[in-house]
């Protein structure tokens, strides 16, 4: 039981990592939650800071989601069970990091860093959705509210109940956390990538 409590209270503390705020504060001297969208994920880091910091905060907080995701796999069996709980656990670090005074991201990153430990295939699948949306749309919100419900879908056809129930937690917490930018996209206001 102890081991238990281990794994998934380091699942939560390695998802609350606010990679956004330790990069900006560290080499731009910014706390980007004072600027943009005040969100600490990539997609604000981009924003704020630019490509590069964007690409590092983007691509750690991926990363977390997966270490944690795979945290039972060196402590116990390789239970997927256990893989989708430890993993959606840190993505709830990474919206409530305890680091940031439990005001994260929007669960984007940490969540495909999830199912990239879970089902690397649909990992791939849904970044090919997310950029070909994103050059359609220019809607980065758009794009993963859309990569989150094709998760979904997947699960339901490959009829992989646990994923099936993970991934409606994970596509609910992205569209919720996307509720301005889905005011920001009907009113026409919603910021647009111009590098794709």
């Amino acid at each position: 039981m102890m081991t238990y409590v281990i794994i998934f209270l380091s699942a939560y503390l390695i998802g609350s990592i606010p990679f956004g705020l330790i990069i900006g504060k560290a080499f731009y001297h910014t706390d980007i939650r004072k600027h943009g969208s005040g969100n600490l994920g990539g997609t604000n880091t981009f924003r704020v800071l630019g490509v590069k910091a964007g690409m590092i905060v983007t691509i750690s907080d991926i990363l977390k989601g997966t270490l944690a995701a795979l945290l039972p796999t060196f402590f116990l069996t390789n239970s997927q069970l256990l893989i989708l709980i430890a993993g959606l656990i840190a993505v709830i670090g990474h919206m409530f990091p305890i680091f940031a005074g439990f005001r994260g991201g929007k669960a984007v990153a940490t969540s495909a860093g999830l199912l990239l430990a879970y089902a690397p295939l649909l990992f791939l699948l849904l970044l090919v959705v997310f950029f070909i949306s994103l050059k359609l749309t220019k809607y980065v919100s758009l794009s993963s509210m859309i990569a989150a419900l094709v998760a979904l879908i997947y699960s339901f056809i490959t009829l992989d109940w646990p994923l099936i129930a993970i991934t409606a937690a994970l596509a609910s917490f992205v569209i919720y956390r996307h509720k301005a930018n889905i005011a920001r996209i009907k009113n026409k206001t919603e910021p647009k990538v111009k590098w794709l």
